[in-house]
């Protein structure tokens, strides 16, 4: 047990490198990619207790932008392997849990300064050619937010360890925060590498154990996290990484008694699928497990008749293009007032038109392939639904390539129907579409934005009225967990801007602050009593 009462060192969010011209960093960058790109193709394990996994159905891991050419192997596994896993997990549990909080807190502030140091730059590049992000979306990504969440979490269990009930005078009363009693199955996503490391890392760290179900397109930077966990001395068996086909994890795991939670980001669909099957099996279960998730978006800017046309261009140009829009707080529908219309449509049109579109290699590239082929095919039939409706038009874009890399144009559409198909449904690529309103109909345009979205993640106003702005903060109070005032909607920084949304958009239980942690923990309230009754009898019985 402890001997002192330690502190976390408060935490500060990691400096960001910007990769310009001539800098040291950007040469380290280019040699680590270019080496990485070049070096014999890596076999990739499963991590299961003290081993290494290893199987015959291996699948290929190629780059996005270049889908012909291999860069490793995934070793993917069967429902036996799933069930070793939760057996490894809870094997590691009992001591796991039982160590003191610093020493949990240690493992991950030290995997935090391997990213920040030696992994700095192997971090960035794998995610680049796993993910085809360029080189700065990789760096806020993998690197920075990657350290930010694993440092911030630790700084956020002493908090919620630190806060203790009152005692009245005799009594001492204490509140220990335990973990789930079970295994947390974790399923993570393919677009942000530190939301892959995070959901495992932040159920583990509050002492819990953790079985981690990576996607399949993101495996290859995965492996490199779970390679610096265990340098950072994870114990065996705490967090446990398989590839498995999802049908084959969810048998075994939703139908395990010692099944305690689920952290989840992905689609809307599969994780009401998911909150389902666990409803359905809720009698089988020691406890009531913990659903945790972050899914999808139909993100926003609205526009008010007094905003700056450059500053919404650029809000769009960024908000919904960077990392070809894969992002779930990506802009992909906007309200543009008819007076503004004009300046803004010219403005997008030279700044999207400028971009460069190629492989990550080329730092000079702003957009780079989507993920993989099913994102490219149900991206392209957006695109191809939209070229032949009559309510609707593309003004820059629309063009797609796949022979080489999964590539499609930004693509800026514009409809005369604010309800039309690409302003509902969640594309996840670079798709944005506008909807000009009438100067004058503001405050009806925000209740046609409110209704329009099953999803309620991010959105953006912009205005130079004050009166607007809080008209519309809560006018749309329920359509974004995170809401931003004169910028683009995305971005959130740990620490900062505390990450989830409500609606089709998940639980809204906040990465990137307490809250999330809170989920993963089961209190016990304590009470002491240093001299106990020796009588029944109250004073009023007197």
């Amino acid at each position: 047990m402890p001997k002192g009462v330690y502190q976390i060192p408060f935490p500060e969010n990691e400096p960001v490198f910007d990769y310009g011209p001539d800098s040291a960093e950007r040469a380290k960058l280019q040699e680590t990619l270019k080496r990485l790109l070049s070096q014999e193709a890596v076999d990739v394990p499963m991590y299961i207790g003290d081993e290494e996994v290893r199987t015959e159905n291996k699948k290929p891991l190629s780059p996005p932008f270049n889908h012909k050419k291999v860069v490793g192997h995934a070793n993917f596994g069967t429902k036996e392997h799933v069930k070793s896993a939760i057996d490894a997990a809870l094997g590691a549990r009992s001591e796991w849990a039982a160590l003191s909080w610093e020493q949990r807190s240690a493992v991950f502030l030290k995997a935090a300064d391997l990213i920040a140091g030696p992994y700095r730059y192997e971090m960035n590049a794998a995610t680049m050619v796993a993910q085809s992000k360029n080189a700065y979306q990789s760096e806020i990504d993998a690197v920075c937010e990657l350290i930010d969440f694993l440092r911030f979490n630790a700084y956020y269990m002493e908090e919620i360890y630190a806060n203790q009930p009152n005692s009245s005078p005799g009594v001492w009363n204490r509140l220990e925060y335990r973990p789930l009693e079970g295994f947390v199955f974790c399923i993570t996503p393919f677009n942000f590498t530190a939301i892959a490391g995070n959901l495992p890392a932040s159920a583990a760290l509050m002492g819990n154990v953790c079985v981690w179900k990576p996607a399949d397109s993101q495996i290859y930077s995965a492996n490199l996290v779970m390679k610096i966990f265990k340098e950072a001395g994870l114990p065996d068996g705490v967090i446990n990484m398989i590839t498995v086909d999802g049908p084959d994890a969810g048998e075994v795991v939703f139908n395990h008694r010692d099944f305690a939670g689920l952290h989840f980001t992905g689609s809307t669909g599969v994780f009401k699928h998911l909150w389902k099957t666990i409803g359905n099996n809720i009698d089988k279960y020691r406890a009531y497990p913990r659903i945790v998730g972050e899914t999808g978006g139909k993100d926003f800017i609205m526009v008010h008749p007094s905003s700056n046309p450059t500053e919404v261009a650029t809000a769009i140009a960024r908000g919904a293009f960077e990392f070809q829009g894969q992002k779930c707080s990506a802009a992909s529908r906007a309200y543009i007032p008819s007076n503004l219309w004009d300046d803004v449509k010219a403005e997008v049109l030279k700044q999207v038109g400028s971009f460069k579109m190629g492989s990550p290699e080329d730092f000079g590239n702003f957009i780079n392939a989507v993920i993989d082929k099913n994102a490219f095919e149900k991206i392209s039939g957006y695109i191809d639904y939209i070229k032949d409706a009559d309510d609707a038009e593309i003004v820059i874009g629309g063009n797609y390539n796949g022979e080489d890399g999964y590539f499609v144009e930004p693509t800026v559409v514009v409809t005369t129907n604010p309800k039309f198909k690409t302003m509902v449904e969640e594309i996840f690529g670079p798709v944005i579409t506008i909807y000009v309103y009438p100067e004058n109909e503001f405050e009806k345009t925000l209740s046609i934005l409110d209704e329009t979205s099953e999803y309620a993640l991010t959105g953006a106003i912009f205005s130079n009225d004050r009166y607007a702005i809080d008209l519309a903060t809560k006018k749309l109070v329920n359509a974004a967990g995170n809401f931003y005032i004169n910028d683009k909607p995305t971005g959130a920084v740990v620490g900062q801007q505390p990450f989830g949304g409500a609606r089709g958009s998940g639980t809204n239980d906040k990465a990137g602050s307490y809250l999330n942690l809170l989920r993963w923990v089961s209190p016990r309230t304590i009470k002491e009593t240093f001299v106990p009754a020796r009588d029944y009898r109250y004073p009023f019985l007197g």
